[in-house]
């Protein structure tokens, strides 16, 4: 498919289907009129780096993570298993952080009320 109709299935800009692309996220086949073309499996690589992206992830973090996420049981490491709880407490930690921002503001919330 070319990048407008992964774009238009996916709901990213072909500016963003670039960026990933430059970025060694995605990758496309060129015809010889050198428009890129992408295969069916591509929608899902996409919704994937869309959610990494969503929790907060940096594109050379995506980078790193992918290999792990699509590879087969056999070829997964340990390394890559680690990099995954690393994120994973990191994003516990935002949480966090976040659950209480919402405390004290409801705590303003509520002495506003009064």
């Amino acid at each position: 498919m070319r990048i407008g109709q992964l774009a238009e299935r996916t709901g990213v800009s072909a500016r963003s289907l670039r960026y990933y692309e430059q970025q060694g996220l995605l990758a496309s086949t060129r015809t010889p009129g050198g428009q890129r073309r992408y295969e069916q499996w591509c929608i899902e690589r996409v919704v994937l780096i869309q959610q990494l992206f969503a929790a907060g992830l940096c594109s050379s973090k995506v980078a790193e993570l992918l290999p792990c996420l699509s590879a087969p049981p056999t070829a997964r490491t340990g390394e890559l298993l680690q990099a995954l709880l690393v994120e994973r407490r990191r994003l516990d930690a935002v949480v966090h952080d976040a659950v209480r921002a919402r405390e004290v503001l409801d705590g303003v919330i509520a002495a506003w009320d009064r």
